[in-house]
Parts: structure tokens; sequence; C-alpha cells
């Protein structure tokens, strides 16, 4: 395997925790898996974002640093290969969606102190979606607090999404997921497993599903 490291990112909906745990299995991999059920705040933001939106993101953010900081230590000597299904960074995207002007300001302080301290991933997978399928997706999964999520609240991610990848040299391996079936489809699957034996140069590279 050519990276210890590999983070898989994408849209509310996009298969993120399922391709996951499927590459996880197959590498026999370490697996960090975010924690989202744990939030206290997060069906209070989405019944009323303006007034949870600060405390839901601030939450998210210590809750992702301590999981990552004690799963990946910087300094780790023998290095596992490890799968995580969120990028530390994707608090700053989501803050940069939800919050006021001085509520984003004061959130990216506290970010910038604590992001040199994560091990970033050795490659990104993105899987990217039309909305009309991330929407289909999250209404399969049936999570209560997020069946009313607004088209233009997931338009909004997936530009701030795909703005950062463009504007930051990450080695991004980006997947079109719109016919996703990882499950069901073992084709799929392996073509994103085979793609991760590969080396890449630091930038975009474009995956289609079949």
């Amino acid at each position: 395997m050519k990276y210890n490291f590999v983070t898989i990112e994408g849209n509310i909906g996009a298969g993120k925790t399922t391709l996951a745990n499927l590459l996880s299995n197959h590498f026999d991999a370490r697996l960090i898996l975010e924690e989202f059920a744990d939030n206290p705040f997060l069906s209070k933001f989405y019944e009323n974002p303006s007034q949870y939106a600060f405390p839901v993101e601030l939450f998210f953010m210590a809750e992702r640093f301590n999981q990552l900081k004690d799963a990946i230590p910087t300094n780790e000597l023998f290095q596992t290969f490890t799968i995580s299904d969120y990028l530390f960074t994707k608090c700053l995207l989501f803050a940069k969606v939800n919050l006021s002007g001085e509520e984003f300001r004061l959130y990216q302080k506290l970010f910038d102190v604590m992001h040199p301290q994560i091990k970033q991933p050795d490659i990104l997978i993105y899987l990217h979606s039309p909305v009309a399928r991330l929407q289909q997706n999250i209404k399969t999964r049936n999570r209560s607090f997020e069946q009313q999520i607004p088209d233009a609240y997931l338009f909004s991610l997936q530009e701030t999404y795909t703005q950062y990848i463009k504007q930051h040299n990450i080695k991004t391996l980006f997947i079109d997921a719109s016919n996703a079936d990882f499950t069901g489809n073992p084709k799929h699957l392996t073509l994103v497993i085979e793609a991760l034996e590969k080396e890449y140069e630091y930038g975009q590279h474009y995956l289609t599903l079949p």
C-alpha cells in the first residue's frame, strides 16, 4: 500500500462512511469514523440553524480534534494504515457555510491553533454526487434530524468543498459518485482499491465509476 493515511470526504449523504468501512475491511486498516451522533446540538441546529450553528460547530471541532489527535499521533513511529471518513478541515468548511462573520472569525482562530497539531492524510478521496442523489441517500438512511435539509444548503456545502480542493494543492482522488454503489456493485469498490495502489502527484485526479 502506497499510503499510510487515507481520508474520505464528501457532502452529507455522499457515502463516506460506507466506503471507509469497506476499504478498512479490505485492507485490514485502522478505521476512524466521525462520532456525529454524540453532538447534543445537532438536531437543534437543523431546527434552528442561526441559534445553534456556533455550538454545533464548536462541539464538532473539539470532538474531531480529540479523536484524530489521540488516534494518529503526529510523531507515530510505526505507522499503521489508517482510513478516516472525515478531514479535520471539514470543521472550517462547514463553519464557513454556517457561521456569521464575527463567529466565523473567532472559530477560525481556534481552528488555526488546532490544525497544525493534526496529522494530514497522504491522500484524500472526495466523493462528488449531485444534490438529488444526496437527498435520495439521506432519505434512505433515515436519520430523523436530516430529513428536512434544504437543497440550497447541500449546494452551498458542495461549492465550499470543491473550491477548497481546487484552491489547495492536496493530493486528491476526485470520484464521480453519482451512480456509486460500493456495496451492491463489487466493480465500483475494486476500482477504488486499484486506484489507491497508484502513486499520484499533488493535485486532483479523477475517477469515474461505470
